[in-house]
């Protein structure tokens, strides 16, 4: 072979490479921080989903959970996300009202504690929060003890955080017109404010508050991964804030058949079989091989508390007025 025709040859190899690659599939996918943490979901989902989708699968963090949301109405039309994988029910009646969400179309087997018909978000995981403190310390029967004690808390900012967001939630759906006087007497048992759920958590196991928002599926981490049994949720007498966290596929997305092929892997055992012992969450659809042990230790609430979407969306504005009343205070 000749220089000559050597690097026709060459160059045409390259382009067929470069073709190869170009014609990979991306799917985008915008989640919270913890999600694509080493220890989190994502690594997993990622190899598993990657396996049978000939696709390129990309998890974009975006600060924890009600930030999602901030982002999404920023970016708009313009947005690269194809699917948006971690608000909840507080969250989707705002997150429906950008118009920005397509019926996700999956016909799934749900094991949620609640009825779901949402024909824009499908549920992955659900849990109920709950304040985590250590075994042996003396621990408050519900929100209005813990708001007259001198117990030190961390929680979330509930404009960035799903957590902090929950916990406006369960104080409004515990206590309606009187959740500004729980407020007040909590103020001066928060030790701070973190943006996301992971930071707070942080705190608490450096020592820095005796308990932290969190969930009854949380020590299931500790004893699980850590074997160690010190780590409890403390049960409340008015009841447990609910959970669903949910996905959602974008309408403008140029992956709609790729985000709908995601969205029905998501409730599937490959995908849902990963969660318990990564997001520390409950799945939404059960695996066949069930929850692993020690689940069955956690603390299961006497009562469930849960506002609908609109009625969330509803009260949220006034409900951050209070928390933001209390704590300027």
């Amino acid at each position: 072979m000749t220089k000559a025709t050597f690097l026709p040859v060459v160059a045409g190899l390259a382009l067929c490479a470069a073709g190869a690659w170009a014609e990979t599939p991306v799917l985008q996918v915008y989640t919270y921080d913890s999600f694509t943490s080493e220890w989190g979901p994502g690594p997993a989902v990622e190899a598993a989903f990657e396996e049978t989708c000939a696709c390129d699968l990309q998890f974009v963090g975006a600060g924890d959970g009600a930030a999602l949301l901030a982002r999404l109405q920023l970016e708009g039309p313009s947005t690269d996300a194809d699917i948006v994988l971690g608000l909840d029910t507080n969250l989707t009646a705002a997150a429906n009202a950008t118009g920005l969400f397509a019926p996700h179309g999956v016909n799934a087997d749900l094991s949620l504690p609640i009825a779901w018909d949402d024909p824009d978000f499908l549920p992955f995981d659900w849990g109920y929060f709950a304040f985590v403190g250590n075994k042996g310390e003396a621990a408050p029967a519900s929100l209005q003890e813990l708001a007259d004690s001198d117990i030190q808390i961390v929680i979330q900012d509930p404009r960035s955080s799903t957590p902090g967001l929950g916990l406006l939630m369960w104080v409004k759906a515990a206590y309606g017109d009187e959740a500004d006087d729980i407020w007040a007497g909590l103020a001066d048992n928060i030790v701070t404010v973190t943006p996301g759920w992971s930071e707070a958590y942080g705190l608490f196991l450096e020592g820095e508050a005796d308990a932290v928002l969190s969930y009854t599926t949380s020590p299931a981490y500790h004893l699980i991964a850590e074997e160690d049994a010190s780590k409890v949720a403390w049960g409340f007498e008015e009841g447990h804030y609910l959970q669903v966290e949910v996905a959602g596929k974008l309408a403008g997305s140029d992956q709609s058949a790729l985000a709908d092929q995601f969205l029905a892997f998501m409730v599937t055992d490959a995908f849902q079989s990963i969660i318990p012992t990564t997001n520390w969450m409950y799945p939404a659809a059960t695996p066949a091989e069930g929850l692993p042990a020690g689940f069955e230790t956690l603390l299961t609430p006497s009562k469930a508390l849960l506002l609908s979407a609109d009625d969330a969306a509803a009260v949220r504005d006034a409900a951050l007025d209070e928390w933001r009343t209390a704590l300027s205070q």
